[in-house]
């Protein structure tokens, strides 16, 4: 049987029950409030600019550039050695001393050459007066040969008298024939010997400076083996930059292509030139392969010194006066700019088509694609590096190449854009020229956009980045491995 309350009992529980609807009504309505109210302060009327790191589309220069380190050494340059052996006797020159072609640099002790020249002129002297005294007998011993032909055809003297006579004749011609052969290789042994007298003494054998110097004065020189090195001239009028560039970036090189560097010292001055040749074989170290490239520029102020270390810059295309844009504003699409591709955004972003478009370019340019234009060195401080340096006074360059630029493949990628009416919008673009830190944008937007290039951290997560640091390292950087 069902069981049966009375109505006092179930008053009763209504009245418990009650308060406990109300109390759970009353807390999802103050949970709504409290959540429209923060989404109404922080989101619904805050700023996109407030939220998101942004950037704004600026018209300039950009260039994709090749980094690359060398060294700088004279183009034209001899090392000066001994061709005899000896005591180097006496030093005209000393490092950085300026030469002309035939001074006088070295002496090695003339002694034993000078000594063996005056013995050698001695012999030839004796030789000679025998060949007189030969002569006379020639002369005599065809005489006695006449004379005797002529009895002979008188009748008046034998047969073997008149054969002794010419075979004294012949005798005396085949004597002085001799004498002849070893005056000659007299002569030729004495020029040796003189031409040894004459290697005592050093010449220059071009115009140039003195760079370096291996020998001593009073120091013996044995030149039997092999030729001992005194010193090295060089023209330090024009001198030759040879770099090492990996064989990632070696495609991205082509000969006559610009290329400028700068020095240790140089305080942001820089040199331009062309690159003069890639050499074919390559150098292996620790399993890394470089190539030399090598280009010249000329010197004529002396700024730059033998074996001077080089920050080197190859221009592999340039843009002028077009609107760039960060690189972490742009989302890129890997692969022909499809919609199926991966997309990149951010720093790994820019790298890549910085490097993997200029690549793609230059093997399109030697099949026969677009050709360098020319570029105007009139303001080269508006070249943007693909390190982010900062530019340098166009004052500071020595000389003026045409301007190399080359026409990369248009790209596809989305950028996402705050409007005037803070509303944020994605926007497809086509991209031209790019490096690690800007890209030229060639259309889909206009100068003066406000672009968004990533999300502000809040003040605390800054200070717990920060404070997570290795080393007490700035923000953002890492520690090398």
């Amino acid at each position: 049987m069902p069981m049966k309350f009375s109505s006092s009992f179930l008053s009763s529980l209504r009245q418990r029950a009650l308060p406990r609807y109300t109390l759970l009504a009353l807390l999802m309505v103050l949970l709504a409030v409290g959540a429209y109210w923060g989404w109404h302060k922080f989101y619904a009327k805050k700023d996109p600019r407030e939220i998101y790191q942004v950037a704004e589309v600026q018209r300039g220069d950009i260039q994709d550039l090749v980094t690359a380190t060398g060294t700088v050494q004279p183009l034209e340059y001899v090392d000066v050695g001994a061709q005899v052996s000896g005591q180097l006797k006496k030093l005209h020159i000393e490092v950085g001393s300026v030469v002309k072609e035939g001074d006088l640099l070295a002496e090695i002790d003339p002694t034993v050459f000078r000594a063996t020249v005056d013995a050698r002129r001695a012999g030839l002297r004796n030789q000679q007066a025998t060949m007189k005294e030969r002569e006379s007998a020639l002369a005599l011993a065809s005489l006695q040969y006449t004379r005797q032909k002529n009895l002979m055809a008188a009748d008046a003297t034998t047969a073997e008298t008149l054969q002794i006579a010419e075979a004294t004749l012949r005798a005396a011609k085949a004597q002085i024939d001799a004498l002849q052969a070893q005056i000659e290789q007299t002569q030729s042994t004495l020029r040796a010997d003189e031409a040894n007298l004459n290697y005592a003494k050093i010449y220059a054998p071009m115009t140039g400076t003195v760079v370096s110097l291996t020998a001593r004065q009073g120091q013996t020189l044995n030149a039997n083996q092999n030729a001992p090195t005194i010193l090295r001239i060089a023209d330090l009028s024009t001198m030759t930059v040879q770099t090492q560039v990996s064989e990632a970036e070696i495609g991205k090189l082509s000969k006559n292509m610009e290329v400028y560097f700068t020095t240790l010292g140089s305080q942001g001055r820089r040199w331009y030139g062309a690159l003069r040749k890639i050499e074919p074989t390559p150098t292996v170290t620790n399993n890394v392969v470089l190539y030399n490239a090598l280009f010249d520029v000329p010197n004529n102020n002396q700024a730059l010194m033998p074996n001077m270390t080089t920050q080197v810059f190859f221009i592999a295309a340039t843009a002028k006066d077009v609107l760039l844009v960060p690189t972490s504003a742009v989302t890129t699409t890997r692969g022909s700019g499809s919609a199926g591709g991966k997309r990149e955004r951010g720093d790994s972003a820019g790298k890549s088509a910085g490097e993997k478009s200029s690549a793609s370019d230059n093997r399109k340019a030697k099949d026969g694609g677009a050709k360098p234009a020319a570029a105007d060195k009139s303001d080269p401080s508006a070249a943007t590096s693909n390190t982010g340096s900062p530019p340098v006074n166009s004052a500071a360059s020595t000389s003026g190449f045409a301007e190399q630029s080359t026409t990369h493949t248009p790209r596809s990628g989305t950028v996402k854009v705050i409007g005037e009416d803070g509303k944020v919008e994605q926007r497809k673009v086509e991209l031209g020229v790019s490096n690690r830190v800007q890209m030229q944008v060639t259309s889909g937007l206009s100068e003066g956009d406000t672009v968004i290039i990533g999300i502000k951290l809040p003040p605390s997560s800054k200070r717990t980045q920060a404070a997570g640091q290795p080393g007490g390292m700035p923000p953002g950087a890492t520690r090398g491995r």
